[in-house]
């Protein structure tokens, strides 16, 4: 009898059926992401003639735009950490399919490093602007691709399915609305507008402010 079961499956019914070990490989690769941000922050290197106070001082204070970008980068991964971990928490069974959309989000996510060394370099520059949004617009698809294939396969808890679908694909949609346009200005303005708004959106969702209107985001 239990040969009989056995000889009806295949090794793709089985693959990709353990959350623990989805959990784990996402909070190593959030981990390691979020530690090589921090490697674009190099010890200024200063002259003999600069090295003094205030030669310090002064390349010190030329490191702040990359410290801007690196702590953008730092709250963008904290925050889809956090969204996919909400995600995972509501699955009872996954399967290969669903682990597979998992890992291409990681993809997106181990991306994020080049994105900011990127922008880091090139903060004035449009195109460095929009490949570091297109990686956030790769990070939001895939989450909102395993968020839907969870649905249709009904991989997560049935009584909190209704509320938890509404309330995971408006943020996210909401969210990456609201990044396109803060990108989209850099189309008038100067990159650094679209940055200092990218990092006010992003703390909003950090800090989750209790103000009707911004609750909603």
């Amino acid at each position: 009898m239990g040969q009989a079961r056995g000889a009806g499956r295949s090794f793709n019914q089985l693959a990709g059926t353990s959350l623990d070990r989805l959990a784990g490989i996402s909070d190593g690769i959030f981990a390691v992401g979020m530690t090589l941000l921090v490697l674009g922050l190099a010890v200024p290197a200063l002259s003999s003639s600069e090295t003094n106070e205030s030669g310090l001082a002064r390349a010190l204070a030329e490191l702040g735009p990359n410290v801007l970008i690196y702590t953008m980068s730092f709250m963008t991964l904290g925050i889809f950490w956090v969204g996919q971990g909400t995600q995972l928490s509501q699955l009872v069974r996954s399967n290969r399919h669903f682990v597979w959309l998992q890992l291409a989000f990681l993809f997106a996510v181990t991306l994020v490093p080049f994105s900011t060394a990127l922008l880091a370099h090139f903060p004035g520059l449009k195109l460095a602007l929009v490949e570091y949004w297109l990686n956030i617009v790769l990070l939001g698809a895939m989450l909102l691709a395993g968020l839907e294939y969870g649905l249709r396969a009904h991989l997560f808890e049935e009584t909190e399915q209704p509320d938890m679908a509404r309330l995971m694909r408006g943020r996210i949609l909401i969210a990456q609305s609201l990044y396109a346009f803060a990108t989209a200005l850099c189309l008038v303005f100067p990159t650094w507008v679209s940055i200092a708004l990218i990092v006010l959106i992003q703390l909003n969702y950090v800090i989750a402010p209790r103000i009707p209107i911004l609750r909603r985001f």
